[in-house]
């Protein structure tokens, strides 16, 4: 057989085993009362479980392994915290384990206890070569048990999406508007260059670019000298000007532009080359007044939706995708899609980071319907899933299948997934 200490776990836990005449390797008769809690720090795996072998009733902990002597393998006779463990499991017993005082642990060996369809239907889901353990199978869980765990695991992303928004926070002394103003910056370069829009975020912190609202040149110029564009080779009037009032700037705030040689243009459509989005994010400071603050405040997604709409965006980028490179008149504003994407990554996380922070469950069920009104992503991941009968009706869902996939189908962690464990039921 060839399973992990979770298998044996699951089995413990759900009690998927033969409980018929159990008895510990010495032959003392076992009563399992209580199996106990699973304990996912270190320490024994199970706590607080109550067994009773023979005619004494033990409370403690329980231990699980492949074989007995996987004890000695992991050390657990030089941690004190094993010396109160009442009952070792094992799938094969090999040999007897003593506690310091010399007292033998008592051993359940689970060795042909456990039903040949389970370790079958463990097998399938753990020798697949399938885009995901049970792709074969997910069609056949309750959707209703599918949305409740996705719906806990959104939590769990949401969580550890927020790790990074405080560690932001913190280096900015709680400054929750420069903080999101990074955060959004980032966003804008969307997963191909949203390093140098983060690096252009902290070149041009907002308090800069507050100083100059009311004048669109000096934001542009502030966006694109900050970000490594301007330079004396550029003929046109307009990249003219931007130059000029950069190197007044730059002199005034010190501003270090990044190296122009991180964006990225390759394989990418001219409508989301970074200088577009430059332009963009440019025309979004130039609008947006307190941006974070209006967050906060709006209810309603198509308002929401407006911050983003209908920018001041300089009339060259009308005809223009890069400096110097003209084109045929094309779109300025940012498509619905990429709005999307950021009410989803940006907005969402903020709304639930600044419930968590401040304690305050509105903000944290506004994140949530957010996402329930936001249509469901579609990438490699969620088409795999509606393959295999999955259907998505709103970002809720598909976030929740993204993590879902990275954080445990990956890692084949199936013991841990409310679907796998209804699956081997």
């Amino acid at each position: 057989m060839n399973f992990s200490e979770d298998f044996l776990h699951y089995v413990w836990q759900f009690k998927r085993f033969d409980f018929s005449d159990l008895q510990t390797h010495e032959g003392m008769p076992i009563q399992v009362i209580n199996s106990g809690i699973l304990n996912k720090n270190a320490g024994p795996d199970f706590g607080n479980a109550k067994i009773q072998i023979g005619e004494t009733l033990w409370a403690g902990n329980v231990e699980i392994h492949i074989k007995s002597s996987d004890w000695l393998k992991h050390n657990h006779q030089s941690d004190a915290s094993f010396e109160n463990v009442i009952l070792h499991v094992v799938y094969q017993h090999d040999k007897d384990i003593n506690r310091a005082d010399g007292s033998t642990i008592s051993v359940l060996e689970l060795k042909d206890r456990i039903p040949n369809d389970l370790i079958d239907k463990y097998e399938t889901l753990f020798l697949t070569l399938a885009d995901f353990p049970c792709q074969a199978q997910i069609k056949t869980v309750d959707k209703m048990l599918i949305d409740s765990f996705l719906s806990r695991i959104l939590v769990e992303r949401f969580e550890q999406k927020t790790t990074t928004v405080f560690e932001t926070l913190a280096a900015l002394n709680g400054n929750w508007d420069e903080t999101f103003y990074r955060f959004l910056a980032k966003n804008f370069g969307f997963k191909v260059n949203a390093l140098p829009f983060e690096l252009l975020a902290k070149a041009i912190p907002q308090k800069i670019l507050a100083k100059h609202k009311n004048d669109d040149l000096q934001i542009e110029a502030l966006v694109f000298g900050a970000s490594g564009f301007l330079n004396d080779k550029l003929q046109e009037e307009y990249p003219q000007k931007l130059l000029k009032e950069f190197k007044f700037l730059q002199k005034k705030y010190n501003v270090k532009p990044i190296d122009v040689s991180i964006w990225k243009f390759m394989r990418m459509r001219p409508q989301n080359f970074p200088t577009l989005r430059l332009a963009q994010f440019a025309g979004l400071i130039i609008k947006s007044n307190h941006l974070f603050s209006k967050i906060l405040e709006v209810k309603d997604i198509h308002i929401l939706r407006n911050l983003f709409e209908n920018l001041p965006i300089n009339e060259y980028w009308k005809t223009h995708y890069h400096f110097k490179k003209e084109a045929s008149e094309m779109g300025m504003q940012i498509g619905k899609a990429s709005v999307d994407n950021i009410l989803l990554n940006t907005i969402a996380l903020f709304l639930f980071a600044y419930g968590k922070h401040t304690a305050n469950q509105i903000y944290i069920n506004r994140a949530i319907q957010l996402l329930e009104s936001l249509p469901a992503e579609q990438n490699a991941i969620t088409d795999k899933f509606l393959e295999a009968g999955i259907k998505m009706d709103h970002a809720f869902a598909s976030q929740g299948i993204l993590q879902l996939k990275k954080q445990y189908c990956d890692y084949k962690k199936c013991l841990s997934c409310g679907i796998g464990i209804k699956i081997l039921r």
